[in-house]
């Protein structure tokens, strides 16, 4: 029954996340709500439901013709950056959720801009948008996640049996 549960939120919150990337909204609205939908997951249902998810997009995105092909050489480091924000955030929240955002949010930045400058050949306008956006979209990103758990919290809207 719990791995039923567990399933179940998982798989709403990775088809919700599909459907924002799916609008084709420019990327400073569906970056941070990507960002958004990651850590709920983590905060949410458990850090394996942020990791899947996070590992997931990426792929599902190329596949749906979501992301640009000129980007998938950039997927794994994508995922990389996805894992970090979900990892950093869940262990550093415990101390202080904005440390965490904040620590999170430059890790999967570094990741993005390194692959960008050192490693892979991608058109300079890619690279761009793999750079200070994705700071900015994660950290506006963990900020919505925060609000809205607020909000929940606040709400009873989520309870436990």
């Amino acid at each position: 029954m719990r791995y039923t549960k567990w399933l179940t939120r998982t798989a709403i919150l990775l088809a919700l996340t599909l459907v924002v990337q799916a609008l084709g909204f420019p990327l400073y609205v569906t970056g941070p709500l990507v960002n958004m939908m990651l850590l709920l997951a983590t905060i949410l249902v458990g850090l394996e439901s942020g990791l899947l998810i996070g590992a997931l997009t990426p792929w599902i995105a190329l596949l749906r013709g979501i992301l640009p092909p000129p980007l998938a050489v950039m997927i794994p480091f994508i995922i990389i950056g996805n894992l970090l924000w979900v990892l950093i955030y869940h262990f550093l929240a415990k101390k202080n959720k904005y440390l965490g955002i904040g620590l999170a949010a430059l890790s999967k930045y570094g990741v993005l801009a390194s692959a960008v400058n050192f490693l892979v050949n991608v058109p300079p306008k890619i690279a761009t948008v793999m750079q200070i956006p994705q700071l900015l979209t994660a950290l506006a990103g963990g900020l919505l996640a925060l609000s809205i758990v607020r909000a929940i919290n606040l709400s009873d809207i989520i309870k436990e049996n």
